[in-house]
């Protein structure tokens, strides 16, 4: 959405009434947010993203995953390597499987992206539907738990044709599709401001202020 924020509540949510309104067969699916975590940590099952289905043929879709929102639809093939205008992308599963629809109990399916000489997780899902009031409880722990990242600190991401750009509190990361990473820490509000303006075309009105622990400024001038 050009020019609003938003998460994969939102995003997917309005993504799966376009798609809908299109034609197409769509399900909204389950997942836990595995980004900069490890395997033994059980995140909330509060993400979702989408399953559509085009010519006998199942994709993925994630337009609401932050920084490593995936910028083309996935094959749901697993463990092969699909190429994207950015990172390479890859369904791995553990566990035992019968196709995609029999499991053992304890069987996941990963999707990772490639950067940094490494694989990484981005979520983890078993295709299990996320009904409507398992998305309305999932979005009001997400944006008012207090345990909640979302209500703790800034993020932003974009994604462009040079790469990524990504914002956490007051530090702006940019990867161009090389995977060379440049960062920058910004010193002020007001700063702050424009490089939402200029870095991903949010624009708020002057003296917008937000209020989350992660952005403090005692050792900012002009705060």
């Amino acid at each position: 959405m050009k020019g609003a924020g938003g998460y994969c509540f939102e995003q997917n949510t309005l993504l799966l009434h376009v798609l809908e309104a299109l034609g197409y067969s769509v399900k909204p699916i389950s997942a836990r947010v595995r980004l900069q975590r490890p395997r033994d940590f059980t995140p909330p099952r509060a993400h979702v993203f989408l399953r559509v289905e085009l010519c006998g043929s199942s994709w993925l879709a994630d337009v609401g995953v932050g920084g490593l929102s995936p910028s083309c639809a996935l094959r749901l093939i697993p463990e092969i390597t699909q190429e994207t205008p950015h990172e390479p992308r890859r369904i791995l599963l553990t566990g035992t499987w019968q196709g995609l629809t029999l499991r053992a109990p304890d069987a996941r399916m990963f999707h990772q992206a490639y950067f940094a000489q490494a694989w990484h997780d981005v979520c983890e899902f078993t295709l299990e539907e996320m009904p409507g009031i398992d998305r309305e409880l999932g979005n009001w722990y997400t944006s008012q738990h207090p345990s909640s990242h979302f209500r703790e600190r800034l993020t932003v991401a974009r994604a462009t044709r040079q790469g990524r750009k990504s914002l956490l509190n007051r530090e702006l990361s940019v990867r161009d599709n090389a995977g060379r990473v440049q960062t920058r820490r910004i010193e002020t509000p007001d700063e702050l401001l424009e490089t939402l303006a200029r870095e991903f075309d949010l624009r708020l009105p002057a003296g917008t202020r937000f209020s989350c622990a992660g952005l403090d400024w005692t050792d900012a001038s002009g705060a």
